[in-house]
């Protein structure tokens, strides 16, 4: 005879083995994060630089400190706040160099 005691335990352990299963989703979610990331950075990388030689540095200071926040956005909406938090990092480093070039 099973007691009240006893069926949680059941309940939480079907839980747990549920929660430790790997999500099938997870690593097309993962890949697809990546791709917006590298699109985001790539065009980043390439703008700035055709902005500069193009002679327009206010948009180019803009988009200096743009491009990396947006993909700072980008991570930490998908749950990756490490990498969220290197973009954040790298938003922070392109505050003197937008400076430099707004005052060019």
């Amino acid at each position: 005879m099973t007691t009240a005691e006893d069926r949680p335990a059941d309940g939480f352990a079907a839980r747990m083995a549920f929660a430790l299963q790997k999500d099938p989703l997870e690593a097309p979610r993962r890949t697809h994060l990546y791709l917006k990331l590298i699109a985001v950075t790539l065009a980043w990388l390439v703008s700035v630089p055709l902005l500069l030689i193009s002679g327009l540095f206010d948009t180019a200071a803009l988009l200096t400190l743009l491009g990396p926040f947006v993909a700072a956005v980008i991570a930490t909406k998908n749950h990756r706040f490490g990498l969220g938090g290197g973009y954040i990092v790298l938003t922070l480093l392109m505050v003197l160099p937008a400076a430099a070039m707004f005052r060019l």
